[in-house]
């Protein structure tokens, strides 16, 4: 059942980033598509109240959902304005890092020892990421400074980052209150602190992003369901899987990221892409498998 959970994840988070994609390149502000999404992701998670006994609830679970929908609404405003500053063929694999991340901060928090294979994996992503940018012509930059110059890639080290923290208190608040309780929770706790964000970092543009959408309402609603069952299929994976290994799993569709990039958006350098996509690929199985 954990492979079903794993293919339907990976679908539905890549073609949820698409349609992100495109709607950013359709002029409407990364922050406000984040806060769409979570628009619908809470109008999905209400009626799913009625059948949720609050008394059973701890205040551990409320801390750690709290903590998760906190980092999770950042790491989504930090992933969408990174996918439209940089290619899906460069954003895909740069997912790879999650791993690295993610075992650095299960090792601290939730006593998760890697072995010596899956260090070795994480050696093998970051060389793979030597391959994600053309050779730089100047010696005063090497290829991977060049890599991180790049705003878009340093907004996707951020949304890494904040996910992968996020990604700790969610699999607490899965272990104290189970999948659905926190999937619900988690979508309605994220909409008032997305929609704080959105008032503070677009206060002038409230009214002319709500203009914008009318022509995008479809791809609202579906970049919404989509991330609804993404999320709600991570959660299930985090009950049975050590944190690390459960995104290890998640960047098997890096490859169709590039490939996808390169039909529907015309980005270049595809071949070179596709090589650091499947090094960073074999990076990750190796840290699932060890």
């Amino acid at each position: 059942m954990e492979i079903v959970y794993v293919c339907g994840r990976l679908i539905f988070s890549l073609a949820s980033n698409v349609y992100q994609k495109k709607l950013s390149n359709q002029g409407l502000h990364p922050f406000f598509i984040v806060a769409t999404t979570y628009c619908v992701l809470s109008l999905l998670a209400a009626p799913f109240l009625s059948v949720i006994e609050l008394k059973h609830v701890t205040n551990t679970f409320w801390l750690n959902v709290s903590l998760a929908s906190l980092f999770d609404v950042a790491g989504w405003m930090f992933l969408v304005l990174s996918l439209s500053k940089t290619d899906l063929s460069v954003f895909g694999p740069l997912n790879a890092y999650k791993v690295v991340v993610s075992m650095l901060l299960a090792v601290l928090f939730l006593n998760e020892i890697p072995s010596v294979q899956g260090l070795l994996g994480v050696l093998i992503i970051v060389v793979g990421s030597f391959f994600l940018i053309p050779p730089v012509r100047t010696h005063q930059v090497s290829r991977l400074g060049s890599l991180f110059a790049d705003k878009g890639v340093r907004a996707r080290f951020l949304s890494i980052v904040l996910f992968s923290v996020g990604t700790i208190f969610l699999k607490r608040s899965v272990g104290d209150g189970g999948a659905l309780v926190t999937m619900v929770f988690w979508s309605l706790i994220g909409l008032p602190l997305i929609l704080i964000s959105n008032y503070f970092f677009l206060p002038n543009k409230i009214q002319q992003e709500i203009k914008a959408t009318k022509p995008h309402l479809y791809s609202i609603v579906l970049i919404g369901l989509m991330v609804f069952f993404m999320q709600y299929l991570t959660l299930l994976l985090l009950e049975h899987m050590l944190v690390a290994y459960a995104l290890a799993l998640f960047q098997l569709g890096m490859v169709m990221q590039v490939l996808i990039g390169y039909q529907v958006f015309n980005e270049k350098d595809i071949f070179r892409k596709l090589l650091a996509s499947i090094v960073m690929m074999l990076g990750s199985l190796l840290v699932l498998i060890a």
